[in-house]
């Protein structure tokens, strides 16, 4: 196994565990005594570590499923109405916790690294609709009323919001008593650098902790040497990872079959890195071909339908944020022509959909005049592809606090009301920095551009121009309404975590 870099976290290692190997790509680790039985030890610790993290999480999604219930029907029957609650509501407790696993509901987070609410939510959706149905169906039972329709309808919405913020709130607080969860990666050095790039970027409650640099006679179980491990599966245990992230290699599919077996026989749990979803991203149709699996892949443009869908929530979303935002942005405004001379907002011209050029609305975060010092500053330039500098000294007071808020992002609220812009899309590009996209990675243009998108929740100063370009491929390869939703409630945390720098 590679030797981790200075900055990452080295796994925990046992007693009986193989030493580290020297960290060259394909240097081999020192012989070292072991004992038959090591590896299997090993394999039964890190199950038992990986078991207790999802066994807590289960019962405490379970538990904020229990008591988002509770939260639905003190507040809209024992709080919004005369009816009072018979005993036999006790029984919608097991009920909605028994349905929740058939959804899936509890299963979802021992297969991902990041386990996020927004994922869950259409189907809690599901969940709290099958719970306001049977309400409403048994009212005489579970209630000492008839249950009127906006009655069980605000008790769904009520549920389903409690669900999420109690889901949320009990991931967050298991992540930080539990130990983080330790990551191999098994496969090319490119995709492990670029996964190393992810896990320095953002939050995971999980370490990647290094490399396993394998060969085929590893994965079929010959011995390399008298000396060091005859199986794969020792390999594996000895790294001490809770997790094996297999990611693109040369072996073939019985080869990676066993690496898989292997890693599970290991007591690790198995992520999968295919470079195919790189190009095609994750909205691909599975074709069973009479035993043949064929990956149907979706075509870039938006059907006429979509495009009126896609719009018609971009009117709807910016004016509901619109209308009480209006007194936010005069304060803003106020502040700013207090703070430095100067207009109000500041008007660049980005590429749009299609490559046609528009003006953007921002307030002024910089000095009158700003573009004209750019040149200067290139040395200082901190980001690859695009011109970013974290204290940037062409940014005002007032300016900054903007920045760090994304309250200097509201005027684009106009744009999105002028059809030049949407709620959620690609990068809105200046010119220079559209010029370095060539070819048929242009596609990103198929859409129009966002306010936000996942370029933004990515950490969208700090990504390569080159990832945020295949960042922005695979949105308009995979648009969906409910994609568009999940990033904005995404993008939600960042703001409120004042990155907008």
């Amino acid at each position: 196994m590679e030797q981790p870099a200075a900055h990452e976290r080295a796994p925990e290692r046992s007693p009986s565990a193989r030493p580290r190997s020297t960290g060259a790509p394909h240097a081999r680790p020192a012989p070292v005594e072991r004992e038959p039985s090591s590896w299997r030890e090993i394999a039964e610790r890190l199950d038992d570590e990986s078991s207790v993290r999802e066994r807590r999480l289960r019962r405490g999604l379970a538990l904020a499923d229990a008591i988002a219930l509770a939260v639905a029907l003190i507040v809209t029957v024992k709080l919004a109405s005369a009816d009072p609650l018979n005993p036999a509501a006790v029984l919608l407790f097991p009920a909605t916790v028994g349905v929740a696993k058939i959804l899936g509901l509890y299963e979802s987070d021992d297969q991902r690294i990041r386990k996020t609410t927004a994922e869950e939510l259409p189907r809690l959706g599901q969940l709290g609709a099958l719970l306001v149905l049977g309400i409403w169906m048994g009212d005489r039972i579970f209630l000492g009323g008839e249950a009127g329709k906006g009655q069980a309808l605000v008790l769904g919405i009520v549920f389903v919001i409690s669900a999420m913020l109690g889901r949320r709130t009990v991931r967050q607080r298991i992540n930080s008593r539990l130990p983080r969860e330790r990551c191999l990666f098994i496969g090319d050095e490119r995709s492990y650098m670029r996964l190393r790039s992810i896990f320095d970027r953002h939050e995971l409650p999980a370490d990647l902790a290094g490399r396993l640099e394998i060969s085929n006679a590893m994965v079929d179980g010959t011995p390399t040497s008298a000396e060091e491990p005859t199986t794969l599966i020792e390999l594996i245990a000895g790294a001490g990872a809770h997790r094996v992230i297999i990611g693109p290699h040369g072996f073939s599919n019985v080869m990676t079959f066993d690496l898989v077996e292997a890693a599970r026989a290991a007591g690790t749990r198995v992520s999968l890195l295919p470079d195919m979803l790189e190009v095609v991203g994750s909205s691909v149709d599975f074709d069973d071909l009479y035993g043949v699996t064929l990956l149907g892949v979706r075509h870039t443009d938006l059907s006429r339908s979509s495009r009126h869908l896609k719009r018609t929530f971009d009117l709807v979303g910016a004016a509901l944020v619109l209308i009480p935002a209006l007194p936010v942005m005069a304060m803003v405004a106020a502040a700013i022509r207090l703070d430095s001379k100067g207009p109000v907002f500041f008007r660049q011209l980005r590429i749009g959909r299609e490559g046609e050029p528009f003006r953007i609305f921002k307030f002024r975060t910089m000095v009158d005049g700003a573009d004209a010092l750019k040149d200067k500053l290139r040395e200082l330039n901190e980001a690859d592809g695009l011109f970013k500098i974290e204290d940037d000294p062409r940014i005002t007071a007032i300016g900054r606090v903007l920045r760090r808020s994304s309250l200097d992002e509201l005027p684009q609220l106009f744009n999105v009301m002028l059809g030049q812009m949407s709620l959620v899309g690609p990068r809105p590009l200046v010119a220079d920095e559209d010029g370095r996209i060539l070819g048929v990675r242009r596609g990103r243009l198929r859409l129009t551009p966002g306010m936000t998108g996942q370029w933004q929740i990515s950490g969208s100063s700090r990504i390569p121009l080159e990832d945020m370009v295949k960042l922005d491929h695979l949105y308009v390869s995979n648009w969906t309404l409910w994609g568009d939703i999940k990033i904005l409630l995404r993008t939600v945390p960042y703001i409120l975590s004042a990155r907008g720098l």
